[in-house]
């Protein structure tokens, strides 16, 4: 009788265990590579400039906001480029929309702010990766434990920044884009 009231306790564990939900960031748009949506319009590139639909799901206990970045991990710059940079959106937020980070659209939610890219910019920038080998491009959602007082010009590593001490958790998708 022991072993048995053993085993279903720790049947009920792993079953507990089992149901623990992940943080998670998918993209009905993006398998493992970029489309032409969202590379540049410009510098070699026809591409159509936009930003990916995100979706994320069980976002830790705790979040009061979340941030979305997209940096090129492989840019010739010693620092990689920072192509989309959007914070303070809500914690019953669970979404971007494709295109929200073209400004002129207005499709990120309310009090969201889309900071300045490594463009010098706010919004999104397309990606326009060098000749040669495929470029990484991490799309990362950060699950913060309060709002960011910032505006639309700080820069990106400003922004990431004073989000690392407010990080309750991230979820990444690794993408790669390269010049045809």
């Amino acid at each position: 009788m022991k072993n048995m009231a053993a085993t279903l306790a720790a049947s009920a564990l792993l079953s507990t265990s089992a149901l623990a939900q992940t943080f998670t960031l998918k993209s009905p748009e993006l398998g493992g590579q970029l489309t032409n949506k969202q590379f540049l319009n410009g510098m070699g590139f026809t591409g159509e400039n936009q930003s990916p639909a995100l979706t994320w799901e069980h976002a830790p206990a705790g979040t009061q906001s979340f941030a979305v970045t997209i940096h090129d991990l492989d840019a010739p710059t010693g620092s990689g480029f920072w192509h989309w940079v959007v914070f303070n959106i809500p914690a019953s937020v669970m979404e971007l929309k494709s295109g929200a980070g073209d400004l002129s659209k207005n499709l990120t939610p309310a009090g969201a702010v889309q900071s300045n890219t490594d463009f010098g910019q706010p919004g999104y920038v397309g990606a326009a990766p060098t000749p040669g080998p495929a470029h990484r491009y991490l799309i990362t959602v950060l699950a913060l434990s309060k709002k960011l007082d910032l505006d639309k010009n700080a820069t990106p590593a400003y922004v990431a920044f004073n989000c690392n001490s407010l990080t309750l958790g991230k979820a990444s998708l690794l993408v790669y884009g390269q010049k045809k």
